[in-house]
C-alpha cells in the first residue's frame, strides 16, 4: 500500500511555500525550524520528488512539481478539513470557532453592532475575526485559512460562492463652504473635477470610487495619489483640514464617522454609486446554511442602520 502525507506534512508544505522562508513557516506552524525541514525532507523522500531546489542557496525555490504538489496539497487539506466542518455541522449547528474575515471599510463600522446580535443568537459559536484587503483574504478563504469573508461586492473572488445582502450607498463628504455643498444631491462625475481624496492602494472601496466618479487610476496626477490615506478615519480628517473631497459608505457615516468633524455630506447620484455588502464562502463548504444564517442576522443588523435598503 502506498504511504500517503499526513495532514501535518501538507500543512508544513504550505506554510513554507506561503513565507517562503523556513524560519517563519515553522513559526505559523508552531513547530521549530528543524521539525519542519525535516517534515519537508521527509515528505520528498516518501514521493520520491524533489519538492525544493536545493542548488538556489539560501532561498526558497520550489521546483515546477513542487508547485503542483502545493496546490494539490491546498486541496487535500481543504477536503480533509470539510470532513471535519461536515461533522460539527451536523452534530451543533452554529457553534464552534468561525474564522472570519472582513474588510477595512466595513468592519470597523459593523462589527461593533453585529458582534453582540451574533453572541445572543448563536451563544456557542466562537467568531475569530481577521481584517485584511479583499485580495488577501480571498487568498486566505482559498486555502482554508478562513471560513467566511465579509466583503464588497462585486469582487474577484475566484471561485467562492457569495450571498449578496446589503445595499450600502455612498455619500460625498465635502468640507464647509464648498461649491458643491450648495447641492441637494452631488453627480458622482462632478468629484472627478475636485481633489479626489482616496485609500490607497488595495483597498477595494478606492477602485470602485474611481470608476462612480468616472475615472481611471492613470488619469489621476501624482498631486491628487500622493495624499492616499489608510483608512477611512483618515480620509474624513484630511478633507475636514481642507484638503479636497471624497466618498463615503453611509455605513460608516451611520456609525458616526464624521461625527464633530463639520463635514458636508451629500447623496451622491450616478450610475452605480454604492456597494453591495456580502458573504462569500468556500463552493460547496459542509457550513453553508450555517454561513446564510450569519447574513440573515448580518442583513438585520445593517438594514437597521442603513434605513433598510436590501439589497436586489
Amino acid at each position: 500500500m502506498t504511504a500517503l502525507p499526513s495532514s501535518q506534512q501538507l500543512r508544513y508544505l504550505l506554510a513554507l511555500a506561503e513565507s517562503r522562508h523556513f524560519g517563519r513557516a515553522a513559526l505559523a506552524c508552531a513547530v521549530t525550524q528543524s521539525t519542519l525541514s525535516a517534515g519537508i525532507l521527509t515528505l520528498e523522500r516518501q514521493l520520491d520528488a524533489p519538492i525544493l531546489d536545493r542548488n538556489a542557496g539560501k532561498h526558497v525555490v520550489f521546483t515546477p512539481l513542487g508547485l503542483e504538489l502545493v496546490e494539490r496539497a491546498r486541496h487535500a487539506l481543504a477536503a480533509l478539513e470539510a470532513v471535519t466542518e461536515a461533522a460539527d455541522a451536523g452534530r451543533a449547528p452554529m457553534s464552534g470557532p468561525l474564522r472570519l474575515g472582513v474588510i477595512p471599510t466595513i468592519g470597523p463600522f459593523l462589527l461593533p453592532r453585529l458582534m453582540p446580535v451574533l453572541r445572543a443568537a448563536f451563544p456557542r459559536l466562537k467568531a475569530w475575526l481577521r481584517e485584511d484587503t479583499t485580495a488577501r483574504l480571498v487568498d486566505r478563504l482559498s486555502s482554508s485559512r478562513l471560513d467566511v469573508l465579509l466583503l464588497a461586492l462585486p469582487c474577484d473572488c475566484g471561485s467562492a460562492e457569495t450571498l449578496p445582502l446589503v445595499r450600502d450607498e455612498f455619500l460625498a463628504a465635502l468640507p464647509p463652504g464648498h461649491p458643491l455643498a450648495a447641492l441637494d444631491v452631488v453627480p458622482a462625475r462632478a468629484l472627478a473635477a475636485e481633489r479626489l481624496l482616496l485609500l490607497e492602494e488595495g483597498h477595494c472601496l478606492r477602485e470602485r470610487a474611481l470608476t462612480v466618479c468616472g475615472l481611471l487610476a492613470g488619469e489621476r496626477g501624482d498631486a491628487q495619489d500622493s495624499f492616499a490615506a489608510t483608512s477611512l478615519h483618515t480620509l474624513v480628517q484630511m478633507v475636514a483640514s481642507g484638503l479636497g473631497v471624497t466618498l463615503l459608505p453611509r455605513l460608516a457615516v451611520a456609525s458616526g464617522i464624521v461625527a464633530g468633524t463639520g463635514l458636508v455630506l451629500r447623496p451622491l447620484v450616478g450610475p452605480g454609486a454604492w456597494r453591495t455588502l456580502g458573504l462569500a464562502w468556500r463552493p460547496n463548504a459542509p457550513r453553508a446554511p450555517e454561513y446564510r444564517a450569519l447574513g440573515a442576522r448580518l442583513a438585520q443588523v445593517c438594514g437597521e442602520m442603513l434605513g433598510e435598503r436590501l439589497a436586489a
